[in-house]
């Protein structure tokens, strides 16, 4: 997007498979509501957007992008899109390849009455890059990349709980020493 998020289009069913398997966590999906559709996933990760701050300007970027890769909503003057987290999504083995339904359906959002708007698509389409990503490398490595921060402030955390821990045995023992101190000059003076 010209804003600098990064977006992935299913081509087809099985493009959109492998993009419903390998969806990383903070990724939003989109889809024309109630029509057959692309599947699109906005990367979220680095952006500093969760679900819920997603600026206008990008939800109807993406909204208007969806609708163009409709082959039956690219037709119709309005359609809704439907967004959710990635991590909302539920595939069940009885359903048909690219189709998903939601775990919680009280996380799915609306942009309402998307018509067709070529100022948006057109300067989006001029900037995509077609590519084949590994998108099961790219889930693995993100993964990965994120089990490593969770465990860098896990160990964080444990070597400042260690450092609180010292600094509460280093006052305990000077307030020892300061009481000793204390009792031997009383007994020095008596």
């Amino acid at each position: 997007l010209a804003t600098g998020e990064t977006i992935y289009i299913g081509r087809d069913k099985f493009e959109n498979e492998d993009l419903i398997k390998f969806a990383w966590p903070e990724d939003i999906w989109f889809h024309v509501d109630n029509l057959s559709s692309a599947h699109l996933y906005l990367r979220l990760y680095d952006t500093g957007y969760t679900f819920e701050t997603i600026p206008d300007d990008v939800l109807l970027a993406c909204a208007a992008l969806v609708k163009a890769n409709s082959i039956e909503g690219c037709k119709k003057h309005e359609v809704d899109v439907c967004y959710t987290p990635a991590s909302n999504l539920k595939k069940t083995p009885s359903m048909e390849v690219g189709q998903v339904s939601y775990k919680n359906s009280k996380l799915v959002s609306f942009v309402n009455n998307v018509e067709k708007n070529h100022e948006i698509v057109k300067p989006i389409v001029k900037t995509k890059i077609e590519s084949n990503p590994n998108f099961e490398k790219e889930y693995e490595d993100h993964m990965n990349e994120l089990a490593s921060i969770k465990h860098a402030e896990k160990l964080k955390k444990k070597n400042e709980e260690k450092a609180k821990i010292k600094e509460k045995e280093k006052i305990e023992a000077a307030k020892k020493k300061d009481l000793e101190d204390f009792h031997n000059r009383r007994y020095e003076r008596s």
